[in-house]
């Protein structure tokens, strides 16, 4: 559905597009993750047509974007990270104004308009003022916008800032929905948790170069195969058995801070057992534990150096 081949943007000094190259298929949600000034927005643009690339070309099914006119920039849906809906008019009124502007009308543009509503959760909501819109709602809003001319590729700019757990729940749902209807996305966040619940694969940018573009397993693949054991001890009693701890099978690195013990380890289900008892023995009680494999957070900091918002 998309080809990025060799993309390069600059700015006088400044480099923010440096020979990007990626490819999305028909039906798949990619997840372009990057600190702010990455240059994911400029990759955004040129795929949108706002942006001319120096060099380097975008393919949209196989076609190029070549002028503003394009036929083929029809088939992208965009929902940027600021609203883009009008708050002195309805929800429904929103959506014939931006379904006018995709030269829809008609019975037409009426189905399209009850498909967005429903889809997005708005239906019972049409004709109330967008002044009376949470915040999440707008942002459904702004998606159901987006979705008017059936694009066949969506992308979503940080689709859920700022909103409340049920719309973002709704947002997800929605996202969901269209992939199963063959429907391709890309989608940009600032929360690892979003990506690693929805996208099928993602690519990582800084400094305006893609530096891993994997499946979640195979981003995995880049850092160590260790699980994680978090124990929060009732009291530490002075920590000399923290260094007898790491000679213990299974166990690579282990951490003290106040009574919080973090381990790495080579397996939950068979070295969890042997480290938990072993604790006991020594009279350290636990108040509670918790495991976890590795977060995409974790690459991101291993591949970059730095958090998402740097």
């Amino acid at each position: 559905m998309l080809t990025v081949s060799n993309l390069r943007r600059q700015y006088g000094d400044i480099l923010a597009v440096n020979n990007v190259c990626f490819s999305v298929s028909k039906g798949e949600c990619f997840g372009l993750l990057g600190p702010n000034g990455a240059g994911k927005t400029t990759t955004i643009s040129i795929i949108c047509g706002i942006l001319r690339p120096d060099s380097g070309q975008v393919l949209i099914n196989g076609q190029q974007i070549i002028s503003d006119t394009s036929p083929i920039k029809q088939r992208i849906g965009y929902v940027p990270q600021d609203l883009a809906i009008y708050e002195e008019l309805d929800a429904i009124s929103n959506l014939r104004l931006f379904g006018a502007l995709y030269h829809l009308s008609g019975d037409t543009l009426g189905k399209r308009i009850d498909q967005a509503l429903t889809l997005t959760g708005l239906a019972d909501r049409a004709h109330e003022p967008i002044t009376r819109f949470s915040g999440g709602m707008k942002r459904r809003l702004n998606i159901g916008a987006a979705l008017l001319h059936d694009p066949d590729l969506l992308i979503f700019d940080e689709p859920t800032v700022g909103v409340d757990p049920q719309s973002r729940n709704a947002i997800f749902d929605t996202l969901k929905t269209l992939q199963s209807r063959g429907k391709t996305l890309i989608y940009t966040t600032h929360y690892m948790e979003e990506v690693e619940r929805l996208c099928d694969r993602v690519a990582i940018m800084d400094h305006g170069q893609i530096i891993a573009n994997d499946t979640l397993p195979g981003l995995r693949r880049l850092l160590p195969d260790r699980d994680r054991l978090q124990v929060e001890l009732t009291d530490v009693g002075g920590n000399a058995w923290l260094e007898q701890l790491t000679t213990l099978a299974g166990v690579r690195l282990a951490h003290l801070h106040g009574t919080t013990l973090t381990l790495e380890i080579d397996h939950i289900g068979r070295d969890v057992p042997t480290i938990l008892t072993w604790l006991d023995t020594r009279n350290l009680h636990i108040r509670s534990a918790s495991t976890s494999h590795t977060a995409l957070e974790d690459i991101f900091l291993h591949l970059t150096g730095r958090s998402l918002r740097d």
